[in-house]
């Protein structure tokens, strides 16, 4: 008897069947025949894209994958194809084979040494401390920390019960998280975003917020982390706005990669079915909800989020048990989430600091190469990581994090603020020299042109 599964075209909106095993093609093989085994020839599978067993060879597996148009495809199949395509993320659309790589035994943690594995538990022991160093969680997580962190936190709340979550669809929608975040940006990568979640987590526990908010608040505040920066492409609006990126055209140049994050979330729970359980009511207050907390990440409306909270702050006007208050709180919480990396001990900012300026740094060379004009910030010719961070806290993370202290001051507040101080006088003593090797190697530059010799990077 021979068993053969084959993936019909679904609708982005519903779930994907769990016997669905490959995105195109089929898999066939016989009942009565091993894995290395000689099967009856007779059963063997000739359909396009299927995974048969050679008689020839007993040991051989043949993998035939034939090209769409052998498949014979119509214009209109072809046609559903791109629309599908541009609905999925920049990442995914790069990658084939997507189902595959969300089943869980694809990114297992029992791969890794026990030392690593047995290392990765007992940080997360200690997961609620301000020092967690994720860039050693994600080494000792073989690079998966946004799955194993966002997953311990849930269960450590008890989330995964208490809203039954189906523990397979809620692991694919992680991987598949984790994978549409670009890892080869310098900042806005997975690591960032279990950096986030695990930031999150901590402003969680704070007693302001732990004898307040709902499951449900807990619940949306976690996967608005894991999610707030999803398919990150490495540039900011900015730059999707003056090279006419479809992004900006589609959500008309307003809070684009924030509205992207968060239809791309919302396209991930579709997918996975996560939530299909819920009433569709529910569901979709809960989309309508996660977007309400992504979308506050935006720091052009920094000022906006800052004031309001300010208001409430001097009229003592916040009623935590009102859901609209919470939901407000969980904003500011996320917010302060985000650009919490000045606030952290110096190993660990320095590092986010370099990481964010690097990717600052090379949309500048991609402007300069196509004739655009640089971004702020992002020319390395006339910046530095020093006055560029001393700029960020001044501006930004000092008025955010001293208002958040006046909500909740608390021990942790106090040590964040303490932080920054000392991060900040730190980047400052390095400001000379960071200022003189700037110069040194923009004179070493101008001596080399007048030499005649090509300057490559410096090329259109």
């Amino acid at each position: 008897m021979e068993v053969c599964y084959q993936l019909p075209v679904l609708p982005l909106d519903r779930p994907v069947p769990k016997h669905v095993l490959s995105r195109r093609g089929a898999i066939s093989f016989s009942s009565s025949s091993s894995l290395f085994g000689a099967p009856d020839p007779r059963q063997l599978s000739q359909r396009r894209g299927a995974i048969s067993y050679d008689s020839s060879d007993q040991t051989a597996l043949y993998i035939r994958m034939l090209a769409r148009l052998s498949c014979g495809s119509s214009p209109a199949d072809s046609g559903t194809e791109k629309r599908v395509h541009r609905l999925l993320s920049f990442q995914r659309y790069l990658h084939s084979s997507r189902l595959l790589r969300g089943i869980p035994q694809q990114i297992p943690l029992h791969i890794l040494d026990e030392d690593y594995s047995g290392q990765a538990r007992c940080m997360l022991e200690k997961v609620g401390s301000w020092n967690f160093d994720i860039f050693l969680f994600d080494k000792l997580t073989n690079g998966n920390s946004l799955i194993t962190l966002t997953l311990h936190l849930l269960n450590q709340y008890g989330l995964v019960d208490l809203f039954q979550l189906d523990m397979v669809k809620l692991w694919r929608f992680l991987v598949l998280v984790q994978e549409d975040y670009h890892n080869d940006n310098p900042y806005h990568n997975s690591v960032h975003a279990a950096d986030v979640t695990q930031a999150m987590y901590c402003y969680l526990q704070e007693p302001m917020l732990s004898k307040s908010l709902t499951s449900y608040d807990i619940l949306l505040g976690l996967l608005a982390a894991a999610t707030h920066d999803l398919d990150h492409p490495g540039v900011n609006q900015p730059f999707l706005i003056k090279t006419d990126h479809y992004l900006a055209t589609l959500y008309r140049n307003t809070s684009v990669l924030e509205n992207h994050h968060w239809k791309s979330a919302v396209g991930l729970l579709r997918e996975t079915g996560l939530f299909s359980h819920l009433p569709p009511e529910d569901s979709m207050n809960m989309e309508r909800e996660l977007g309400s907390l992504i979308l506050a990440t935006d720091i052009s409306r920094q000022n906006d989020y800052l004031s309001r909270f300010r208001t409430h702050l001097d009229q003592e006007s916040l009623c935590l048990s009102n859901a609209s208050h919470r939901h407000f709180v969980l904003q500011m919480a996320l917010k302060c989430a985000d650009i919490c990396n000045p606030c952290r001990p110096w190993e660990l900012s320095k590092q986010w600091s370099e990481k964010v300026t690097e990717e600052f740094f090379e949309q500048g060379d991609i402007e300069k190469k196509h004739k655009l004009q640089v971004s702020p910030l992002c020319d390395r010719e006339t910046n530095t990581v020093g006055n560029i961070q001393i700029g960020f806290m001044t501006y930004v993370a000092e008025p955010l994090f001293g208002e958040w202290a006046r909500f909740s001051d608390t021990r942790l507040s106090q040590t964040m603020l303490g932080h920054m101080g000392l991060n900040k006088a730190s980047w400052g003593g390095l400001q000379p020299e960071q200022t003189a090797i700037s110069e040194e190697t923009e004179t070493s530059a101008r001596g080399s042109r007048s030499k005649g010799i090509p300057q490559g990077s410096r090329k259109s």
